[in-house]
This record gives C-alpha cells, sequence and structure tokens, in this order.
C-alpha cells in the first residue's frame, strides 16, 4: 500500500480525479526569453531576472492549476511562498544540462538534489525528465533506464509519486545541412509509444506519465473524423492502452506550441484515456517578454489566466478522470492491524 503516492496524486487532482497543472520549472527556455529582452546571451541572464520572472507567474497563475512544477534552483526561492496552499507541489529533480554524444543523450540530476529532500520540503510529487529514444545504442538506452529505476526506488523508499517526462529529440544523423531541426525528422510515432512501454514496466516505479505527442504537431490534422485523423488517433489510443494496462494516469505537456495547436493535441489525447495536461511555455511564453520588458506582471499574465481557465475548462469537460485505489484498506478486520501491517 503505497498511501503517500495515492495522497500525493489526489493532491495533484481536482475532485473528479483531473490533473490541470502549471510547470515554471523552466531553466534555458526562459533563459532564452530573458535574453532575447535584455540583448545579452544566455549566460549573462541575471538570478535575479529568472526569479523575478517564476515569482510573477507563481503568484498570478498557481491558483487557476491543480499542481505547480517548480524546479530547487531558481523557483523554490522564487515561488514556494507564492504557491496557492490549495495547490499541489512538484519539483524537479533533472538537471536541464546533459551530456551529447553521437549515440544519444545522458540525463543526470541536479547537483546536491535528491527525493529526500524534495519530500522533506513537503512536495507532493517528483518529476524525472528524461531524454529517450529506443533506436539508440544499449550503452546510452542502459544509463537511461538505470537513472529511471534508481529514482523510481527512491520514490518508493519516501513513498512519494513519480512524474517520468519522456521526450524524444533528434539526433546529428536528423539535423538539417544548416544545423536546424524540424519535429518531422525526428519524432516518429513509435519512438514515442515504445518509450511509454519500456517504462511503464513495474520496475521503473513510474506513477504519473507526462508524454509529449505521438504525433509530430505540425502534422497533426483536425480531429474531424478523416483517414488521416483516424491514423493519428490510433497512435494516441496504443499510448493509452499502455497506461490503462499498466495502470498508469497520464498528461499532455505543451512543449511549447501556440494554444490552438495544443488544444487540438490535448483531444486526441483525451479521446484516448489523457486525464489532463501538464503546460507550461504554452500558457505563459509570451508574458515572460513582456515582465522582463515592462515589470507589468498583472497586464502580461491576463492573457495567460485565460489560456489556463480555456485549458481546465476543456480537462474539465473531456479528460479521463483518475481515481485513487483504496480497495486494500477494506481488507482490515480489527483494531491496530492497520499500523502493525502498513510498511513505513
Amino acid at each position: 500500500m503505497e498511501l503517500g503516492k495515492l495522497w500525493g496524486l489526489r493532491r495533484l487532482a481536482d475532485k473528479q480525479g483531473r490533473f490541470m497543472m502549471l510547470a515554471v520549472d523552466q531553466r534555458t527556455p526562459m533563459a532564452q526569453m530573458i535574453a532575447v529582452v535584455r540583448g545579452v546571451k544566455i549566460d549573462q541572464v541575471s538570478f535575479k531576472d529568472m526569479l523575478d520572472v517564476k515569482r510573477s507567474i507563481a503568484t498570478t497563475l498557481s491558483s487557476e492549476a491543480t499542481g505547480v512544477l517548480i524546479d530547487p534552483n531558481y523557483g523554490v526561492p522564487a515561488a514556494l511562498s507564492e504557491i496557492d496552499v490549495r495547490t499541489g507541489l512538484i519539483i524537479t529533480l533533472e538537471d536541464h544540462r546533459v551530456s551529447e554524444s553521437e549515440e544519444g543523450r545522458r540525463s543526470h540530476l541536479i547537483d546536491n538534489w535528491d527525493v529526500r529532500s524534495i519530500r522533506n520540503i513537503g512536495a507532493d510529487a517528483v518529476k524525472l525528465l528524461v531524454w529517450y529514444r529506443p533506436d539508440t545504442p544499449v550503452a546510452v538506452l542502459q544509463h537511461q533506464q538505470a537513472l529511471v529505476e534508481s529514482i523510481g526506488n527512491e520514490c518508493r523508499l519516501h513513498d512519494i509519486p513519480l512524474i517520468l517526462e519522456l521526450l524524444t529529440y533528434p539526433l546529428p544523423k536528423d539535423l538539417r545541412n544548416d544545423g536546424s531541426r524540424a519535429e518531422e525528422s525526428y519524432k516518429k510515432p513509435e519512438l514515442v509509444i515504445e518509450s511509454v512501454r519500456e517504462f511503464a514496466n513495474p520496475r521503473f516505479g513510474v506513477d504519473l506519465f507526462k508524454l509529449e505527442s505521438p504525433v509530430p504537431t505540425t502534422m497533426l490534422p483536425a480531429r474531424d473524423g478523416t483517414n488521416k485523423s483516424w491514423l493519428a488517433q490510433e497512435h494516441f489510443n496504443e499510448i493509452g492502452e499502455i497506461c490503462r494496462r499498466a495502470g498508469k494516469p497520464w498528461v499532455i505537456l505543451s512543449a511549447g506550441v501556440t494554444m490552438q495547436t495544443f488544444s487540438r493535441v490535448l483531444e486526441y489525447a483525451y479521446a484516448a484515456g489523457a486525464s489532463g495536461f501538464l503546460a507550461g511555455r504554452a500558457i505563459w511564453q509570451e508574458a515572460v517578454r513582456e515582465i522582463v520588458r515592462s515589470g507589468e506582471v498583472s497586464a502580461a499574465l491576463e492573457l495567460s489566466v485565460e489560456r489556463i481557465r480555456n485549458l481546465c475548462k476543456q480537462a474539465r469537460d473531456t479528460a479521463a478522470p483518475w481515481r485513487a485505489d483504496y480497495s486494500a484498506l477494506l481488507a482490515f478486520q480489527e483494531e491496530g492491524e492497520f499500523s502493525r501491517s502498513y510498511d513505513h
């Protein structure tokens, strides 16, 4: 009975079991936005600017969400005191820097940071992002799998939910001649689907998946009943079936796409059984520039408030509700039996 995990997931959902969560743990993407406004290089973005932006977003938007995701290096000092107490708290574990090679990416944890620290803060869940491609060499796959398995074991030890974010990525061979990349050049449905299948194995200890669209968003048609839309839906359905069989809820990430595109992705995902969203840039990316430029927080985030409210309405209307399973508690017959048997 992992009652701490169940309680944590309940804290991240509404009463009906739908996850409507805001991500403010971005580091490199947020720094890039600030750098453009300041006219500086990304490594010259100040600690204060990062804190100011994260604090503004959390203060204004956290009460609209059922859960908020922050990072320890900027988000905790900036936003922990500002997040609505009725909102669930998720703290990220992975470093935004990865080891890049011709073979693939290897993820790492933030220095001096672990699951115990996240639990001690009082967070409701741990989030781990892993870059993953099933078609990379065995050594790369083993590194990524070992990382997830070790964190899964730590989350079991501390009885806290593990949210696993899986992202595909381009290899050097996928890049264009000018070094740029196109989503459709490397994101293949089977790579996304097989990644989910791999980590749905109970040995990894995942409690909730944060997933990208299995179809490149630039190629995702309107969900209008055409053959193309049915084919796209089948890819989402396959993910939904994997998660259903594993007994794991799943939500969709926004990847910085437009709100119109993200809403379309959610239509497909909700039809396949997804239970909500965990989104960031699609909600607040334009606001970051205005906050840095003018300091007018309320005006800058007015559109972001409207966006998250629309996303929450879409989730409440069509996302699949998740239910915590407490059936094991019904087996106890006498006083003290639970406390004797519960594995702390």
